[in-house]
């Protein structure tokens, strides 16, 4: 057994965004003190560098999806930017700025009036087409608390036959994916949050838990074998990817907030992630999506990762009861 001592110090000399959630996640100090330190991120560390990026308009890097003036060979050169709106308000999400605060308050009101999706021209809380950017921003918004009950039921009614979604359904595709599945899943689940959700909501994020949980996170329903193998890798940030801890996350989250518990369908993905621990008791990062970030928040592949440490220990500790 590993002392995980050293490991917790380690986190709780990351940033403020890491030490909140290790405050409560994993060390059950009182509510008071978890809010204290989470209320920092506004104004220290990575949090406050992001919001230090932000354009006077409420947008980030000029644009909802992509940048202003994007290049697309940059995307086939370099990889897709992660620095517009879209991103920076879900990265700010997992850091947990205080969605109460008014710089919050501002910031969405802002995107509402200035801010247009580069397909379409929709304004930004209305939503896009593709399933994967509306289920984050159906995340984003139910967190920060916008009505999004209109983009809600759009995904409800875009599910596949098979429980899940997928953003080529407008191409013609009848399966559901991963990535779209939990793209959406965790923008529905946050919605339930905000709201309650509704009937529809719920069924619909149940479908789309059965559809993963079918597959053991990871596996094809037809073969048994892995879909994709880099969802057996670890990613940070995930921005739209998939991987198993992302799933186990999302299924560690959804069972506090519903108070159910672990389904025995999850063994083999939490298998696979106490495989992975390392000899110090951290997890490492396996790789992070290429393209434009405002900064790096891990010290790269291979390394410790403070976000999939965070993460991997606390799926571990709802799991294990």
């Amino acid at each position: 057994m590993i002392d995980q001592g050293p490991v917790i110090e380690w986190l709780l000399a990351s940033d403020v965004s890491i030490r909140w959630q290790v405050m409560r996640d994993l060390l059950d100090v009182p509510q008071s003190e978890w809010k204290a330190e989470r209320a920092k991120v506004e104004t220290e560390g990575w949090g406050a560098r992001l919001l230090a990026c932000q354009d006077e308009d409420g947008q980030w890097a000029g644009g909802s999806f992509l940048p202003r003036n994007f290049d697309r060979r940059e995307w086939r050169e370099v990889g897709q930017p992660w620095t517009a709106t879209l991103f920076s308000l879900s990265q700010l999400r997992e850091f947990g700025l205080d969605p109460s605060c008014e710089r919050v308050k501002k910031t969405v009101e802002l995107i509402g009036v200035n801010s247009y999706w580069d397909e379409g021209g929709q304004p930004y809380w209305q939503g896009e087409v593709e399933e994967c950017i509306n289920g984050r921003t159906v995340a984003d918004g139910a967190y920060f608390g916008v009505d999004v009950s209109p983009i809600v039921d759009r995904l409800v009614g875009e599910r596949q036959e098979d429980g899940g979604w997928n953003c080529e359904r407008i191409n013609g595709s009848e399966r559901s994916s991963f990535a779209s599945t939990i793209n959406v899943l965790e923008g529905l689940l946050e919605y339930e949050r905000l709201s309650g959700g509704t009937e529809e909501s719920r069924a619909a994020r149940k479908s789309g838990e059965e559809f993963l949980l079918q597959r053991n996170l990871f596996r094809r329903l037809s073969t048994g074998e892995p879909a994709d193998e880099r969802f057996l890798r670890f990613a940070h940030p995930n921005r739209w990817h998939y991987d198993v801890l992302r799933a186990l996350d999302y299924f560690r989250d959804a069972g506090i907030e519903t108070g159910i518990g672990p389904d025995p369908r999850l063994a083999e993905a939490i298998a696979h992630l106490r495989s992975r621990q390392l000899a110090n008791g951290a997890w490492p990062l396996d790789w992070s999506p290429k393209g434009r970030v405002w900064f790096e928040i891990d010290d790269g592949p291979g390394k410790p990762s403070p976000w999939i440490t965070l993460r991997a220990m606390r799926v571990l500790r709802w799991f294990e009861g």
